[in-house]
């Protein structure tokens, strides 16, 4: 019998065909694959059932939306069901017409989604024209209790705010989990890719030691040419799984698809926490103003 103190994360790094039929059913195999070298959670990158569309700003590239609950979390709710598993999944989200969002499911291991996440933080950025096609999240930070133990979801562009990695933990959270797609403009790599991704990496390392939890970042590769031409973004995969004091589990190449798997012990984040007291010592009296966009 399991360790009830222990579970096992499995990152599914992949990339993203043109069809998203496709891109489900890789997603299914590799679900599978994590399963198999035991995998109780398993968590997919951002919007893995289609390429990047927000590269664009295009009115046509809504129809990819779909409902949640819908036709991808009932593929994976089988899956989920079938293996014992839980899922992940972060999808392009038709709320209403003319209303959607990037919205991650939590598909617990009886095949049930028993919470959804809306991204928060919605970059405009050039290549990330993500505010022409997501409503910013309107459920707040959460955490959500499944079979593995509770967990939180962010989704990408909030990898980079400490205030939405505190909020998930100070919900219970014993892992945070930030599906994504990030990479290069190609024409800035050589220049500014080392320090971009040394500094991604940080940031994530940072919320993990703060708040005294693991952090499991899910990003995609390949690169990615929008058909209307462009430079498009260079994927840099280097998925990542780490502990409470920021110290790497498993960590995946930036070019290749990879199935990460590693451990998340309740009892090390107890330790941890114990010598390390953030929690304790917050000043939650002392606070104000981060409610403010800016304290003139």
């Amino acid at each position: 019998m399991k360790d009830a103190s222990q579970f096992t994360v499995g990152l599914v790094q992949m990339a993203m065909a043109a069809d998203p039929e496709e891109n489900l059913h890789r997603a299914i195999l590799k679900v599978e694959q994590a399963v198999d070298l035991g995998a109780d959670v398993v968590c997919l990158p951002e919007l893995f059932r289609s390429q990047y569309f927000c590269q664009r700003e295009d009115a046509d590239l809504f129809a990819l939306a779909e409902s949640v609950p819908g036709p991808s979390t009932d593929a994976l709710g089988q899956i989920a069901r079938d293996a014992g598993v839980v899922v992940i999944a972060s999808l392009f989200e038709r709320r209403a017409s003319g209303l959607y969002h990037n919205t991650a499911a939590v598909i617990d291991a009886g095949g049930e989604v028993v919470g959804l996440y809306r991204k928060m933080h919605i970059p405009d950025d050039p290549g990330y024209y993500e505010k022409f096609y997501f409503a910013p999240g309107d459920l707040g930070f959460q955490a959500f209790d499944t079979k593995a133990g509770r967990l939180g979801v962010l989704i990408c562009w909030d990898q980079w705010y400490p205030e939405a990695a505190r909020l998930t933990a100070l919900r219970g959270a014993s892992i945070l989990f930030y599906p994504t797609a990030i990479g290069w403009h190609p024409n800035e790599e050589a220049q500014f890719g080392a320090a971009q991704l040394d500094a991604w990496r940080t940031v994530q390392r940072g919320h993990a030691i703060a708040n005294g939890c693991y952090v499991a970042a899910v990003n995609r590769v390949g690169h990615e040419i929008p058909l209307a031409g462009g430079a498009g973004i260079k994927f840099w995969g280097s998925s990542f799984l780490t502990d409470p004091f920021g110290a790497a589990i498993a960590e995946a190449g930036s070019d290749v698809e990879e199935v990460l798997v590693g451990q998340v012990d309740l009892d090390w984040l107890e330790q941890v926490r114990r010598n390390w007291p953030f929690l304790r010592d917050r000043r939650i009296d002392a606070y104000a103003g981060l409610d403010q966009r800016f304290i003139d």
